[in-house]
């Protein structure tokens, strides 16, 4: 990872989201950058594009996953949980145990792979309990709090809201809402989902409205940051867009691009 030129006076840094496993990509995001920044969803549990790949179709096989995607995209989750329970009953391993220990493997990975300096915060599919045993000297954890980047202040709030889909980090509107709180005003607001924008929430290829935050939109309106990063919907209708003086940016979905958002001043 580069370092700002001496005398420059200008500072890059690049912005990952939605990394689902992608560690080959992962470990050169950070090239030509005085810091990596990454909006999390590190974990792969099922690759939409590719369902062999993941830790569903590791552990039910091709079929299955075919299966409960399409489940999934027809928006019958009820039925989807229904059959993803007949397949974990069928297997001796408990589904807590079995799904930590892929999630602990992936992590390995991952982290192994940050450059340094790094600075990453929770999304929806992540585990937030195993972070701290797989953070390295060099990588900064940061939901609901703030950090000093090339003079400018960057705010991270992780996780993502309740939604059908019942991903491991999800909370409530009210819990979310006091982190931003926390956060208060700063150059660039870095979160995980998106502002409660239909052009920004709408997935062309899932062909469905993802959770966003009316708080975070409100919280952009009121304080005014100069950029608002986010992920989480990985086909966007629209992938940037002005809310006031604030420049709104999903920075791409990293696990099928390999390719970081860059920032620079």
């Amino acid at each position: 990872m580069a370092s700002t030129p001496a005398g420059s006076g200008r500072t890059r840094v690049h912005v990952i989201s939605d990394v689902h496993g992608n560690a080959r990509d992962l470990a050169r995001a950070g090239d030509g950058a005085d810091a990596l920044i990454c909006l999390g969803d590190l974990v792969l549990f099922l690759d939409y594009a590719d369902h062999s790949r993941g830790i569903f179709p590791d552990l039910f096989g091709r079929e299955n996953a075919d299966r409960i995607v399409e489940l999934r995209t027809a928006r019958r989750f009820e039925e989807a949980r229904e059959f993803g329970a007949r397949l974990w009953s069928g297997i001796d391993t408990d589904r807590a145990t079995a799904i930590e220990g892929a999630v602990r493997g992936q992590y390995a990975e991952m982290f192994a792979a940050f450059p340094t300096p790094t600075y990453a915060t929770y999304g929806n599919v992540d585990m937030p309990s195993l972070w701290a045993e797989y953070a390295r000297p060099g990588t900064t954890v940061l939901d609901g709090e703030r950090v000093e980047i090339g003079g400018w202040t960057f705010g991270f709030v992780g996780g993502g809201l309740r939604s059908p889909m019942r991903t491991p980090y999800e909370i409530d509107d009210e819990e979310y809402e006091a982190k931003l709180a926390a956060v208060g005003e700063v150059d660039v607001l870095c979160t995980h989902i998106p502002p409660e924008v239909p052009e920004l929430v709408y997935d062309t290829v899932a062909r469905r409205f993802e959770r966003g935050s009316r708080a975070l939109l409100e919280t952009i309106r009121r304080t005014r940051p100069r950029y608002a990063l986010f992920g989480h919907v990985h086909q966007p209708l629209v992938r940037r867009m002005r809310i006031g003086a604030t420049e709104c940016v999903n920075v791409g979905h990293f696990a099928g691009t390999g390719k970081p958002w860059a920032l620079e001043w």
